[in-house]
C-alpha cells in the first residue's frame, strides 16, 4: 500500500468520524443556545430578587453576573461531554485545573482586576455617586464592573480605572458623609493683638450660613511667617467639591471684610535688603542745579 493511500484512508476515517459527530455538534450547538436562553432567564430571575432588596447597585450587578457565570460554566461542560462522550466532567475539571496555570500566568492582569472588581463590589464603602481620590484621579464614580471602575472627572472627563488601582492604591472617599472640614491660613501683622485677630476672624465665621453651626470652629495661631503671624482657620461645611468650594469663598470674604472693618493687617510680603559695606549716593552732574537757577535756588532758601 502506498503512501497516498494510506493518508486517504485516514482522511475517509477522518471524515466519516465527523459525520458520525455530526449529531452530538448539533446537540451540543443546540445546548449552547439554549445555555444563552437559560442564562438571560436567570439574569432576569436574579435581577427580580434584588430589586426589592436593600443591597448596592454594585452588588446586584456582580449577582447578576455570577449567576450567569454559572449557567455558561455548566452548559458549556455539558456541550462538552455531549460532542467528545469520552470526556467525563472529572477529566474536564482536572484538565481546567492544569490548563488555569499556564491561563492564569497569560491573562495576570484580567484576572487580578476581576478579583478586585469582586471586593470592590462586596465591600461596603465607595458606592456608585461618591467623589473619591486616588493616584491623582479626582471624580465622581459612576459605574463599577468586574474590570474596570468608571471615574467622571470633575472636569467632566472620563477616566475608566482598572478595579487593581483602586483596590491596591489607597483611595480617598470625599463624600463619605454628608459633611467634613474644611481650612484656610489667614495672615495678620506682627504688632495685631492675636487675641483679639482670633474672635474677630472667629465672629466672622459665626454669622455665615453656608458652615455648619453645630460643629466646631477652629482659629489657631500656627506660625511665625516672613511678614506675618498665621492663623489656622478650621470650620465644617457639605462634603460635596461645590459645598468646599462656596463655603470656601464665603469664609474668605468674611473674613477680608472683618479684619477690614477692625483695622487689622493682612500684610503684604516685606523684603529687606542688607548689604556688606555701606552705599554711598552720589549726585550725577546732570542733576545738579547749575547757574542762575542755583543761586535763585539758594536765595529763595
Amino acid at each position: 500500500m502506498s503512501t497516498f493511500d494510506i493518508l486517504m484512508r485516514q482522511l475517509w476515517s477522518m471524515w466519516t468520524g465527523f459525520i458520525a459527530l455530526l449529531p452530538n455538534i448539533a446537540i451540543s450547538v443546540l445546548l449552547v443556545i439554549l445555555t444563552a436562553l437559560a442564562a438571560r432567564l436567570c439574569r432576569r430571575i436574579a435581577a427580580r430578587l434584588t430589586q426589592h432588596a436593600h443591597i448596592r447597585e454594585s452588588l446586584k450587578q456582580l449577582v447578576d453576573t455570577v449567576v450567569s457565570i454559572a449557567v455558561w460554566v455548566v452548559g458549556l461542560m455539558i456541550a462538552a461531554t455531549v460532542v467528545l462522550p469520552g470526556l467525563t466532567p472529572a477529566s474536564l475539571i482536572a484538565g481546567l485545573g492544569i490548563g488555569t496555570i499556564a491561563i492564569g500566568f497569560a491573562f495576570q492582569d484580567f484576572f487580578q482586576n476581576f478579583l478586585a472588581g469582586i471586593l470592590i463590589m462586596v465591600r461596603q464603602k465607595m458606592r456608585i455617586g461618591d467623589v473619591i481620590e486616588c493616584d491623582g484621579i479626582v471624580g465622581r464614580v459612576e459605574h463599577i464592573s468586574l474590570r474596570e471602575t468608571h471615574v467622571r472627572k470633575l472636569s467632566n472627563e472620563l477616566t475608566i480605572v482598572p478595579n487593581s488601582t483602586l483596590f491596591k492604591n489607597p483611595v480617598e472617599i470625599l463624600t463619605d458623609k454628608p459633611h467634613r472640614r474644611h481650612e484656610i491660613v489667614v495672615g495678620v501683622s506682627y504688632d495685631t493683638d492675636l487675641d483679639r485677630a482670633a474672635d474677630v476672624i472667629r465672629s466672622a465665621l459665626e454669622g455665615l450660613d453656608v458652615i455648619e453651626k453645630d460643629r466646631r470652629i477652629d482659629v489657631f495661631a500656627k506660625e511665625f511667617n516672613a511678614s506675618s503671624v498665621d492663623f489656622t482657620v478650621r470650620w465644617w461645611a457639605g462634603s460635596k467639591p461645590l459645598d468646599m468650594h462656596s463655603s470656601r469663598d464665603a469664609v474668605i470674604r468674611a473674613v477680608k471684610s472683618a479684619l477690614d472693618e477692625n483695622g487689622i493687617e493682612i500684610p503684604f510680603p516685606y523684603v529687606t535688603n542688607t548689604f556688606k559695606e555701606p552705599l554711598g549716593i552720589h549726585r550725577s552732574s546732570q542733576d545738579a542745579p547749575q547757574g542762575d537757577e542755583a543761586a535763585q535756588s539758594g536765595l529763595g532758601a
